[in-house]
């Protein structure tokens, strides 16, 4: 079967999610344990801040860690850890740049001189750069790999999901309705690839009045329990719209949080890998 080339107008296959795809190996020098995709069937949601702080807890649970940034057009992960030093080459192979507290990170924004450039590529070159990051990184020892996947079904997350060694994914969603239904995309693609899904984290699922202390569900109940109770699946978390949650991602201190929203998922999900 000939490889892959992502590009589906001239491709022979009727299902390209069920082709017998190889995995992507990792150079001799890198050894990743766990790779765990971070997804959403839509932007906005909040994937590249739960992504932040499933990373920012596994650390803090003494694990290595690190992150593949895999939104090519939309990175967002080095401006929540205040990363700015570029990426580097020992020749042959790409250098992660680890955070304050050392979690290794590759991004595209890593690689430019302005991070405010946009990166105007089709599909497949996205694609490929992608496992370029997985192939040609140096991986050092990392027990927890997140992959920050761009939003929706499309070429990347499929290149992932078929290319790389996936562990399982955590889906992001919100409690508006049209992203429930746009979250069950997201679970049944997941369900077409074989990808166990770990658990399910809502963002923006209420505000803390400041004088009470009450909750409240600004968009209502949402659909993450009905969801969660059809296909069996955890709910991880749910993260309220927090200022100062959202200030220390805008400067670059993510990993000053207090992770008391997600404090239990990390441990669901490595009780889950590691059964």
């Amino acid at each position: 079967m000939s490889e892959c080339t992502h590009d589906c107008s001239t491709c022979s296959s009727k299902d390209c999610s069920k082709r017998a795809i190889p995995k992507e190996k990792l150079n001799e020098q890198s050894s990743v344990k766990r790779v765990i995709g971070v997804v959403s069937g839509k932007g906005g949601v909040g994937k590249s801040i739960v992504t932040s702080m499933l990373a920012v807890q596994s650390m803090r649970n003494g694990y290595k860690t690190a992150i593949l940034d895999a939104d090519i057009t939309g990175p967002s992960i080095p401006r929540a850890f205040g990363l700015t030093d570029s990426v580097m080459s020992d020749g042959e192979h790409m250098i992660p740049v680890s955070s304050k507290n050392g979690v290794d990170v590759i991004s595209i924004n890593l690689m430019l001189e302005d991070e405010t450039r946009p990166v105007v590529w089709r599909g497949p070159v996205i694609a490929g750069m992608v496992k370029q990051f997985w192939t040609d990184a140096i991986w050092e020892n990392v027990d927890y790999m997140y992959v920050d996947m761009p939003p929706g079904t499309g070429d990347v997350p499929l290149t992932v999901f078929q290319s790389l060694p996936i562990d399982g994914i955590v889906i992001v969603t919100t409690p508006q309705d049209l992203v429930s239904m746009i979250v069950e995309k997201a679970v049944k693609m997941a369900n077409m690839m074989n990808i166990p899904v770990l658990g399910l984290v809502e963002n923006m699922s209420y505000v803390v009045c400041p004088d009470c202390g009450k909750e409240i569900r600004i968009f209502g109940n949402g659909k993450i329990d009905e969801i969660a109770e059809r296909y069996g699946f955890d709910i991880l978390g749910r993260l309220p719209m927090d200022a100062s949650l959202a200030s220390l991602c805008d400067s670059g201190k993510i990993e000053e949080m207090d992770n008391k929203f997600l404090s239990d998922a990390f441990k669901t999900i490595d009780a889950k890998l590691n059964k």
